[in-house]
Order: C-alpha cells, then structure tokens, then sequence
C-alpha cells in the first residue's frame, strides 16, 4: 500500500509529468495506490485559493474527476487511530530537536501511513523522515517499489 502526498498527484494531473515521476507511476499496479482525506483536502485548497475562472474551473474538474474515477474507494481517512499516531509523531519529531510545527498536514498523513502501514510516496523526504513511515521518492530514477 502506498499513499500518495499531494506533490506526487499534483504532478500526475499536468500534461506532462516530468519522466521520473511518469515511469515510476506507469510500473505501480493501481488497487496499490491511495490518497488521504488530508490531501484531498490539501488539493482543493489549491484549487480554491485561485482566482475565479476558467483556470480554476479546470483544476476544480481535474480534481473530481480523479477522486471519483481513479481512488474513489481509496481514500483514508484522518481518524481516531490516526490521531493517537499523529501524536506520537509530533512528540517524537519534538523530542529529536526536529519538530514538525508547520507541516502538521504532513504529519497527520504519516500517521494515517503508519495506521494502515501503508510507504508514502512524495518529494518532499525530509518533512517524512523520522516519521516512522517507508519514504519513496518518485521523482528519483530509481524510486521502489
């Protein structure tokens, strides 16, 4: 099981994907793939700080399109469970003098991770790390699984 952060589907919805990102992409079998209720709410922000328009219409459309074909019985939720991990996570980044204030989202995304132990796949590795949480980096050549 892998979650995918909101880097890696915001990526996968432009035209062109940048190569690394579209190959490891292309070798993932699907009922593998999931998002979370954290990023897709962290896409619809995206989508709704914009500008009323045609630019904003399109990426509202992209969204929805995406969450109801591609995952739309594969988005887990932040829930009780995932709120005692996210604790444990913001206590142990702290404890390690590397406190996660900031990037709270990322953290209650590791925890729903570590609830269904699921890797989580984006770019941004270090707001990942320490979390206890597999990390894979698409944007790598060689990104695994």
């Amino acid at each position: 099981m892998i979650i995918l952060d909101t880097n890696v589907i915001s990526e996968l919805m432009l035209a062109l994907p940048v190569a690394p990102v579209a190959s490891w992409w292309s070798t993932q079998p699907l009922a593998d793939l999931y998002i979370t209720t954290v990023v897709e709410g962290e896409l619809r922000y995206g989508a709704a700080r914009l500008p009323v328009g045609r630019r904003r219409g399109l990426l509202i459309q992209s969204i929805d399109l995406v969450l109801a074909n591609f995952l739309p019985d594969r988005i887990l939720p932040f829930d009780r469970a995932a709120a005692s991990e996210y604790a444990q996570i913001m206590a142990h980044r702290r404890s390690i003098g590397r406190p996660m204030e900031g990037h709270e989202l990322d953290c209650q995304i590791a925890a729903i991770a570590r609830v269904n132990g699921a890797a989580v796949a984006t770019r941004n590795v270090r707001d990942f790390t320490d979390c206890g949480v597999e990390i894979i980096n698409p944007w790598e050549a060689a990104a695994t699984p």
